[in-house]
């Protein structure tokens, strides 16, 4: 299983994924909610401290979902309820995950943000050979983007304490046995501690 070696942050990126308000609300209970977002704001002013790329990636249709598959069971309940409509209140990045100013956001579609997306581009443009992932939900988002970014080759490290689920016993498995197997499963001390310290 791979292990969490030195990050540089010039080619180094983190995605904070679907850390939106409907995600965040619609599918978990409130304490869930605020575990998924507790240790968020560390980790990104981690990155940022350390001058880490930070790209946010968000889940938007446009109105009446036209880009959702009738045979598509998930994003097709996300149709059925209205949800994730871009520009909407639920569509928006939680205040805990908000991007600033020049921070890429990537607009998906479907589950993995490598697909049908500019994120392989951004990263390519920008020497990104490691990623850095903090997601909701755990078996959606993150598996999908280490899945993916592993068969391009990325180095990938998890940062467990900002990942959810609303299942916590798949978010368990999912976490510790099956993306363990290709990318470091860490916290975000464990990140911050990989980073090079600044000099003041």
């Amino acid at each position: 299983m791979p292990e969490l070696s030195p990050i540089d942050p010039r080619s180094a990126a983190l995605l904070v994924m679907d850390y939106q308000v409907d995600a965040l609300t619609r599918f978990m209970t409130s304490a869930q909610s605020a575990d998924a977002i507790a240790r968020v704001p560390e980790l990104i002013a981690t990155a940022r401290d350390a001058r880490m790329m930070v790209i946010h990636v968000v889940v938007a249709f446009r109105p009446g979902h036209p880009e959702v598959n009738p045979r598509d069971p998930l994003f097709g309940a996300l149709k059925a309820n209205g949800m994730l409509v871009a520009g909407s209140e639920g569509a928006a990045i939680h205040p805990a995950a908000a991007p600033r100013e020049g921070e890429p956001i990537v607009v998906k579609h479907r589950i993995s943000p490598f697909v049908g997306t500019d994120l392989e581009t951004l990263l390519r443009a920008n020497g990104i050979d490691t990623l850095v992932l903090a997601g909701v939900h755990t078996s959606g988002v993150v598996l999908s983007t280490v899945r993916h970014a592993a068969d391009l080759d990325y180095r990938l490290a998890v940062a467990r304490d900002c990942c959810a689920d609303p299942d916590a016993e798949l978010h368990a498995v999912v976490l510790d046995t099956v993306i363990a197997r290709q990318a470091a499963v860490v916290t975000t001390a464990e990140i911050a501690g990989a980073l090079p310290r600044r000099s003041s």
